[in-house]
């Protein structure tokens, strides 16, 4: 394995390897309910935003248990405020991203993003009594609108063994933005991804 790869694991079943990204800082707060640990990248975590983060978000604590934890990137990019926000909870991992040119719209919507996530596939995720216990109990009692999620077509293609760096080379080949393909190194099947700056990730699974 090419060491422009390394692991972070980012939830139940798998593991991502992608380039080291810039210094970033942390800043960690447990509220009464939420546990909220926020990472900038190129951009400092003033007071300001810690107090918009935790305000706008802590809105989502009727919907989990207590001390759910809620990691939150801030990232800027020339004119693209970010913001990432992964709730992983068990068996499911909640996510969403949003950018705009102001930090504080992006934070605004990623919340309204992440409450819509959770009232349409409220039946999807809490489906067993042990999921369940993640989330707050009146959210689990209550009914939301769930729409079916319908997979209207199948692909079934051949993978052969390669390494991940062959299978950048097909994915470039093709001209796509991923490529699932069966890893002669580990025997498993992986994707690997297009990422900025001219960089992939790897897509590994996990057993847990």
């Amino acid at each position: 394995m090419s060491d422009r790869f390394y692991k972070e694991k980012v939830g139940k079943g798998f593991t991502i390897r992608f380039l080291p990204l810039p210094t970033i800082i942390k800043h960690v707060k447990e509220l009464d309910i939420m546990r909220f640990i926020i990472t900038g990248r190129n951009i400092d975590i003033t007071e300001g935003l810690k107090s918009a983060v935790e305000e706008k978000l802590g809105k989502l604590d009727r919907f989990f248990a207590p001390e759910t934890e809620v990691n939150v990137t801030l990232s800027v990019e020339k004119e693209r405020q970010k913001i990432e926000v992964t709730i992983p909870v068990k068996g499911n991992i909640i996510r969403s991203e949003q950018v705009s040119s102001d930090m504080y719209v992006s934070i605004d919507l990623v919340e309204e993003v992440i409450e819509r996530q959770l009232k349409k596939y409220k039946n999807k995720i809490v489906d067993k009594q042990q999921n369940a216990a993640a989330f707050a109990q009146e959210f689990v009692e209550k009914d939301y609108d769930d729409d079916e999620v319908k997979i209207i077509r199948t692909k079934r293609f051949g993978i052969k063994p390669m390494d991940p760096e062959e299978a950048c080379v097909q994915m470039e080949l093709l001209g796509h933005n991923f490529y699932v393909f069966f890893n002669s190194e580990t025997e498993e099947v992986n994707v690997v991804y297009k990422r900025k700056g001219n960089t992939y990730g790897l897509i590994e699974p996990e057993l847990d």
